[in-house]
């Protein structure tokens, strides 16, 4: 029989190297700061170098995890490899990555300009893209690794009254992208795999706004919003073995929002 200390390891990152784009703050905050309580060392990486090297700081100092803040621009080749190699200089490898960057223009379709357009599709496809495609190479070399793509449950429903269509579309691709590159991977031992949360209360996102209460709090069987911490306890599942036999999957948690 298994025993429940046995399970629990399973859900342990000790000796891994986990990689956060966006990681300096809201969600990404708190997904660094789960996967170094999990046992593993990490990487905070986003455009604000200053912000990421401080949240590294205060990671490290609170869990005892080493921890690096850098520069990455998600959507340049050049500087997603240049800190993949940084990464795997200071702290050994990238046994895991959460493609956590992303961008939102909340503009109906009619006003949004080609380079809004431009803008949020790159960070938020290419910047899956490129740090999967670079991280992969090294862990296809090194026994394999986990990816966990941040999705959203925007890839599946319209979200009202706060039009953002092409941040909608481009977390439908972030989803299928997810599951080819399982399809793809999973020979080297490559698990991906992406989470879908619903409305979760961040500097970022206005859930407390009596606008947006009827649609996005009444509406949900839960009626209320996640907060980050919730949403990072699914993301150390993702990243961990106890997901061990998951590549391709689409994680929903969102209090229940898309069951109608």
């Amino acid at each position: 029989m298994t025993t429940s200390a046995g399970v629990l390891d399973r859900f342990r990152l000790d000796g891994r190297v986990a990689l956060v784009t966006g990681g300096y703050r809201g969600l990404g905050r708190a997904f660094v700061q789960a996967l170094a309580e999990a046992g593993a060392d990490v990487a905070v990486a986003a455009r604000d170098e200053a912000s990421c090297v401080a949240a590294a700081a205060e990671v490290a100092a609170s869990t005892g995890r080493r921890a690096v803040g850098l520069r990455m621009d998600v959507t340049s080749r050049a500087e997603v490899e240049a800190g993949v190699a940084r990464v795997v200089e200071e702290l050994g490898g990238v046994d895991v990555l959460v493609n956590n960057a992303g961008a939102c223009i909340h503009r109906p379709a009619l006003e949004v300009t080609d380079e809004e357009f431009d803008a949020v599709l790159g960070t938020n496809v290419r910047g899956v893209w490129l740090p999967s495609q670079v991280a992969a190479r090294w862990m296809a070399d090194h026994g394999g690794g986990s990816i966990v793509n941040i999705g959203s449950i925007s890839a599946v429903i319209v979200n009202r009254p706060q039009w953002q269509p092409v941040y909608n579309a481009s977390k439908a691709a972030v989803h299928q992208l997810t599951k080819s590159l399982a399809a793809e991977w999973a020979p080297l031992g490559i698990r991906v795999n992406a989470l879908a949360p619903g409305y979760v209360k961040t500097e970022m996102a206005p859930v407390d706004e009596p606008r947006f209460q009827r649609h996005w709090i009444e509406d949900a069987p839960m009626r209320r919003y996640a907060t980050p911490e919730e949403v990072a306890a699914s993301v150390v599942y993702l990243a961990t073995g106890a997901s061990s036999f998951s590549t391709g999957s689409v994680v929903v948690t969102d209090g229940g929002y898309t069951l109608h």
